[in-house]
């Protein structure tokens, strides 16, 4: 798998530092909101072990982007490169081939997106018609707001506010399905917020400039995974 494609949602610092106080805190973390995450997993029908491993997993996951298509770029993507000259350091500026990779973000829009069709399933055999109905409706209310409020970044792609999906999932969910909102919740922020702020965005990445641009990676990683587990704790 090329490197190139695989990089960190955040700045280095800012996720080893998230990795470093989950790490440290971790034996806290666990007694104090253990019950909480139990309790989400337990919404959409999974057991805890299934949650822990999935809660990682997007985590890490979140690292490793998946090369789809590559397209040409309306704008010059500038790199730099550096340049040692009798132990003086130069930064130089040099212009890449117009080109923009379109990839898939494994923690941010895979893993997320893959456990939304299955809820979608489970709702289908379970005979719960009208929150199968329910969660495709908060899907597109969520897509339509998260498409308002997207924006596309140079050298990034396209950003959201990240406090906007789980707001808007949360009220979309409990005035659809206010009895059981948890699924509606999770399908809904989730898939609204992959399709709203990234895929009908797809015709402005010719114009960012970006080398990558990532489907639920950097930009859009940090609301759909604050989506997934916010939206469902406080339904």
């Amino acid at each position: 798998m090329n490197r190139d494609y695989n990089f960190l949602p955040l700045a280095l610092p800012f996720f080893l530092m998230l990795l470093f106080i989950l790490v440290l805190l971790f034996p806290v973390l666990f007694f104090l909101y253990a019950g909480s995450i139990v309790a989400v997993f337990a919404k959409l029908g999974l057991s805890p072990a299934v949650g822990y491993s999935l809660f990682w997993l997007v985590l890490f996951g979140s690292m490793i982007n998946i090369p789809v298509k590559k397209i040409e770029s309306k704008t010059s993507i500038v790199k730099q490169r550096e340049v040692y000259f009798y132990g003086m350091r130069y930064v130089i500026p040099s212009v890449e081939k117009q080109e923009t990779v379109i990839a898939v973000n494994l923690g941010g829009a895979v893993i997320p997106t893959l456990l939304s069709l299955y809820e979608l399933l489970r709702l289908l055999v379970l005979g719960r018609i009208w929150l199968f109905f329910a969660s495709i409706l908060a899907v597109i209310i969520v897509a339509a707001v998260c498409h308002r409020f997207a924006r596309p970044v140079k050298g990034v792609g396209i950003a959201i506010p990240t406090f906007i999906p789980p707001i808007v999932t949360v009220i979309v969910a409990l005035i659809l399905a206010f009895h059981s909102p948890a699924v509606v919740a999770y399908v809904g922020g989730t898939l609204g917020t992959l399709i709203g702020a990234d895929l009908m965005n797809l015709n402005r990445i010719t114009d960012l400039g970006a080398p990558v641009a990532s489907i639920g990676g950097a930009g859009t990683f940090d609301g759909i995974f604050l989506t997934g587990v916010l939206a469902v704790l406080l339904v």
